[in-house]
């Protein structure tokens, strides 16, 4: 069972300024991570047998037309076991139905949840024989957000790991193209992670304390426009290197062991 994409373009930060919404082949079709109603969505969806509707993670650059697509679909909405509420805050929708891990959406001939959260704590994908819908979790080209106070590095490496382990045939990103050689995308993505892991750790050993005196011995190079991320993400590889006991870090300082 295949994967029909359609890119919708959204308020966003991220480069492309579009999200990928994506609809599986056949009968009692999924409908994925629907950022708003536009035109061509709406055509594909009406050219669809939509039954189910369900989204990676609860950022409102993949959820914003939940609501619309519910109601002009009928279709069950499914939300993270555990996430209802936040759920409901971010699209307006009660769902009709929760998943977990492994869960199969009976369409068409059963999509798998997969947990992949770190980019946000609720963040799942969707899989089938042809691939992964894989939301923010990897793209084809440079590397994902990962920032606290939501990103959690330390789930974010595990959900890689779980990725690549699986072997998929495709992912199918939020952002950027499809991603047809998921195994090195995800070991790109780790060996990125753990080099500015190194970087981070070396800053606090050199003495930077506050994490913006970590982000500007950790970072080489011109953060105009994406600092805040970038500090983010700074403080999320903290949490992870004082979880594993590399150093330590209250939330507002950071010392050598």
């Amino acid at each position: 069972m295949g994967w029909h994409r359609v890119n919708v373009a959204v308020e966003s930060r991220a480069p492309t300024g579009e999200t990928a919404a994506y609809l599986s082949d056949g009968p009692a079709a999924l409908l994925a991570d629907p950022a708003r109603r536009t035109e061509r969505l709406d055509g594909a969806v009406a050219a669809a047998d939509v039954e189910h509707l369900a989204v990676t993670h609860h950022h409102p650059d993949h959820v914003g037309a939940v609501a619309a697509y519910a109601e002009v679909t009928g279709a069950t909405v499914w939300a993270r076991r555990g996430r209802t509420d936040d759920f409901e805050a971010a699209t307006g929708v009660v769902p009709d139905r929760t998943f977990a891990e492994g869960t199969t959406i009976p369409a068409a001939d059963g999509v798998t949840v997969v947990d992949l959260p770190g980019h946000a704590p609720e963040h799942v994908g969707f899989a089938t024989d042809a691939g992964v819908v894989s939301g923010d979790v990897a793209v084809a080209e440079g590397s994902v957000v990962v920032g606290a106070p939501e990103g959690d590095m330390r789930a974010y490496f595990s959900s890689l790991r779980r990725l690549h382990a699986r072997t998929p045939t495709s992912l199918y990103p939020g952002h950027g193209p499809t991603i047809e050689a998921p195994r090195a995308v995800c070991r790109r993505l780790l060996a990125h992670r753990r080099r500015r892991e190194r970087r981070v750790h070396a800053a606090v050993e050199s003495g930077a304390e506050t994490a913006d005196d970590v982000l500007d011995r950790a970072y080489r190079k011109d953060l105009t426009g994406v600092r805040d991320f970038a500090r983010a993400t700074v403080i999320a590889h903290l949490e992870k290197l004082a979880v594993e006991g590399a150093l330590r870090w209250n939330g507002e300082r950071a010392k050598p062991l």
